[in-house]
């Protein structure tokens, strides 16, 4: 195990600590030195930044539909659903596009004069401004990235069903067990701790994988609506020039996925023991 766990402690752990000992030095003519707790005092003031949690706690809450989706697909594959063989492979697809790519095509359907709307429009719903309404924007970014990478969650499924016994899946038929019953009773618990790993990589994914998207359809914009904190690290890092404080919103993005994970599993670990 050493030499693993010297590629961890090299590439990983110490340049962690390097990053948190960073977010205590100044910017600018305060360049490398200690300011304590200034950089964060003043992270937490930022509005910007206040948004951005807030649309953490937003996919929080979306996370179960995140997990459900490519669960319950999974569960169709498995049970060989009619062409189950040919949306193996058409679910998988997105996952292999570029964020920028799946940006700029949604950009085109979401937009106000876009297809969308058109669709709306002939069954008589007004057009919504997809992109450009504060209080729908997160939503549709959200969205999109579900779909782009549910893929992925979709494959850790089927490697989970691939280890549960088809026995139990037989009884429960035999027994006159709906399908909804044999998801719920059979299926999920057998499948826990696949759910719990799905659970903590598709957040930690919203929370770090998401600034191509955001780069491209919004630009965390309207009205700074759709920030996540990657996006503000790299708007204080890449644009404003101030690195320290830049590390300090990664530190806290750090923390918040950390605590997340962890509450993730235990809640998780529970709810399998109870079943």
């Amino acid at each position: 195990m050493a030499p693993a766990l010297l590629i961890i402690v090299a590439l990983r752990l110490w340049p962690l600590l390097l990053g948190v000992n960073f977010s205590f030095t100044g910017d600018g003519e305060h360049n490398g030195t200690a300011v304590g707790l200034d950089n964060y005092l003043e992270l937490f003031q930022d509005p910007l930044f206040r948004g951005a949690l807030r649309n953490v706690g937003l996919l929080v809450l979306l996370l179960p539909v995140a997990v459900a989706i490519p669960g319950l697909l999974a569960t169709f594959i498995y049970l060989r659903v009619p062409g189950h063989r040919v949306f193996r492979s058409v679910y998988f697809f997105p996952a292999v596009l570029s964020p920028v790519i799946v940006g700029a095509i949604f950009n085109l359907m979401l937009a106000f004069d876009g297809p969308l709307n058109a669709v709306f429009a002939l069954i008589g719903i007004g057009p919504v401004d997809w992109l450009g309404d504060p209080d729908v924007a997160m939503f549709a970014v959200v969205g999109v990235h579900i779909w782009a990478t549910f893929g992925m969650a979709l494959v850790v499924f089927l490697a989970g069903f691939a280890t549960l016994d088809s026995a139990l899946l037989d009884a429960a038929r035999v027994d006159g067990a709906s399908l909804p019953r044999i998801i719920w009773h059979v299926i999920i618990p057998s499948l826990t701790r696949t759910i719990q790993f799905v659970f903590v990589t598709t957040m930690i994914g919203m929370l770090t994988s998401m600034f191509g998207l955001l780069y491209v359809m919004t630009s965390g914009g309207p009205e700074g609506s759709t920030y996540l904190p990657e996006y503000y690290v790299w708007i204080q890092q890449g644009q404003m020039n101030r690195p320290a404080f830049a590390s300090a919103a990664s530190t806290v993005l750090f923390l918040i996925m950390l605590v997340v994970g962890l509450i993730q599993i235990s809640v998780l670990r529970r709810a399998g023991r109870e079943d």
